[in-house]
């Protein structure tokens, strides 16, 4: 489990860090949001989060307020890929990655598919930060 500094100084965790990003996806009315527990399955990350956008202004929007959000709670952007299209944006924090995609690009990969036995969690479920 990695820590990030939260707005308090207390260590913001990967799940809380999942919870952020997934509440400012929906923010910016990002399409179908999920968040996937990758724990004991595989250990390039310990969450995922995907989403989607209608658009290519509104997925490069999802992804600015993403890390925005993020910044705010001290977690550090370590690389991110995409932006040049934006059809496929992703962003990687360490213990938790966010996918943002259009439409049809999310249709045409099924992330879900692939990660089938990863746990699905409500972003709804967990009261972001």
């Amino acid at each position: 489990m990695s820590f990030f500094f939260g707005k308090e100084g207390l260590p913001l965790e990967s799940r809380d860090k999942a919870f952020v990003a997934a509440k400012a996806a929906q923010d910016k009315k990002a399409k179908d949001v999920i968040v996937l527990d990758l724990h004991g399955i595989t250990t390039i990350a310990d969450f995922f989060v995907i989403c989607s956008g209608e658009s290519t202004p509104q997925v490069k929007a999802i992804e600015e307020h993403v890390e925005s959000k993020l910044a705010e709670h001290g977690a550090g952007l370590l690389r991110i890929e995409g932006l040049r299209y934006c059809n496929w944006v992703l962003m990687d924090y360490g213990d938790v990655i966010i996918h943002i995609f259009e439409d049809e690009m999310r249709a045409f990969y099924e992330l879900e598919k692939l990660w089938i036995d990863a746990r699905r969690i409500d972003p709804d479920s967990h009261t972001a930060l």
